[in-house]
């Protein structure tokens, strides 16, 4: 089963380019875009594939103006459920979503990304605290430090001022006439970090009005192993299926007759916030995606518009594409002893009992057939019943859908960590078995019964 790499590397500039959801979904639309994406083609059922694109990480709170001991410090909170003793001592950044005030007086949304290490998360000296196990506290001591309090002093009084005293006093006096509600962004947080966010947004300081930022590492991913058979990474769940259901879509559609006597809708739909539990507007367990089949069920003539979006979900099939876990060496009692996934071996189908995971035999089937004609491996994981288990979007999805699904994930090392480890050659395995899935489920569908 021959797979190139080149996915593995394309993989490595998309991860680079999206430091957080946001930039992710544009990196995901500029590549549609590119691809001549223009319209969604009408048909009947639909092939889906649901990922999500955050991670744990850290975010700025909404006053995040701290300092201490001479230093300066930004203060953040907790998203999802990370493995967050890997995050001290990176370098790491700011990247996120700003909302500014245009010359138009329109509120506009710019993506942002600081580029250089400017934070840092310093662990205590050993000689200092000989802990046998590595604790902390989430409030005070994972707390970045950004510089010195005398540094920044040092750079405000050399910057030259862009604006005149009474300039800068017509500008206040503006502001308190209007009776803002929220002290201003310079206020809340470090005028200068305010200072360099607006210089990556490109707009003055004082159009910034509130932003979204997360800390990301600024540590590029690579590949890495003594063969480059491994990727080394931030965010590969889940950016790596992401990644792979939206090459596949592109891949799908390179030839020009691909939707010749085509009878389904290709989707990818990726999700926010699955890392907190979906429940938000933009996560899997909101009325996002069966508003969207609902609107596609319906285009087109049709004789039973009354019961369209029913059958629509009767025949369609939702893979929920979300990493899964590879064996680690150093640790191989915690895995099922026949259930434990390699590097570079194949896309991962995840099963429990307990329906932590949507996957059933008649999923099993379909996948394994894509699988057999693409000509790529596959894998079967469960937990042990000693262990708990993790669960998707896949589960939510079918219960709100009704629809077929079935949960699967590249394997990967180190899940949730800032630094995680994947195959390079299971990227071209994701890629080639959801193009398979594109292309050959209208077909399939039909021949797997079910009563």
């Amino acid at each position: 089963m021959d797979v190139s790499a080149d996915p593995a590397h394309d993989f490595i500039s998309f991860v680079n380019a999206s430091p957080t959801p946001f930039h992710a979904v544009a990196s995901a639309k500029n590549r549609l875009v590119q691809a001549g994406f223009k319209e969604i083609k009408c048909g009947n059922p639909i092939a889906m594939i649901g990922a999500h694109t955050d991670s744990p990480t850290l975010r700025v709170k909404p006053v995040s103006r701290k300092q201490g001991e001479g230093f300066i410090q930004v203060g953040v909170e907790t998203y999802g459920g990370g493995l967050w003793h890997t995050w001290f001592d990176r370098d790491l950044s700011l990247a996120g979503r700003v909302m500014v005030k245009n010359e138009g007086g329109e509120y506009v949304q710019k993506l942002v990304r600081i580029d250089r290490p400017i934070l840092r998360i310093p662990t205590l000296a050993i000689h200092l605290d000989r802990q046998e196990t590595f604790t902390f506290n989430k409030e005070t001591q994972l707390f970045p430090i950004a510089g010195l309090v005398a540094a920044e002093l040092n750079r405000a009084d050399r910057a030259d001022k862009p604006e005149t005293p009474e300039s800068s006093a017509n500008s206040h006096e503006t502001l308190n006439q209007q009776l803002a509600p929220l002290k201003l962004a310079s206020e809340r947080h470090h005028p200068y970090i305010v200072e360099l966010i607006a210089k990556e947004a490109g707009v003055p300081s004082s159009s910034i009005v509130d932003f979204e930022l997360v800390l990301y590492d600024t540590q590029k991913a690579c590949t890495g192993g003594l063969n480059d058979e491994l990727i080394f990474s931030a965010r590969l769940d889940n950016l790596g299926m992401s990644y792979c259901s939206v090459t596949a879509l592109i891949d799908s559609l390179s030839s020009p007759t691909a939707l010749d006597n085509e009878r389904c809708i290709r989707l990818v739909s990726l999700f926010d916030h699955e890392e907190i539990g979906s429940r938000t507007a933009q996560g899997a367990d909101s009325n996002f995606l069966p508003a969207i089949i609902r609107r596609l069920s319906v285009v087109g003539p049709r004789n039973d518009e009354d019961t369209a979006y029913e059958q629509t979900l009767a025949t369609s099939f939702l893979v929920s594409a979300d990493m899964a876990h590879s064996v680690n060496p150093n640790y191989a009692s915690k895995y099922e002893n026949d259930h434990k996934p390699e590097m570079n071996k194949g896309t991962v189908i995840k099963i429990n009992a307990n329906a932590r995971y949507a996957t059933n035999s008649p999923g099993i089937t379909l996948i394994q057939e894509v699988a057999r004609r693409q000509k790529v491996p596959l894998q079967l994981f469960v937990v042990r019943n000693d262990s708990s288990c993790g669960s998707t979007i896949g589960p939510m999805l079918a219960a709100s859908l009704g629809t077929r699904t079935l949960d699967l994930g590249n394997p990967q090392l180190s899940m949730h960590s800032i630094r995680e480890t994947g195959g390079v050659y299971d990227v071209g395995y994701g890629v080639r078995l959801f193009e398979g899935f594109f292309e050959q489920f209208g077909e399939l569908e039909k021949k797997i019964m079910v009563d």
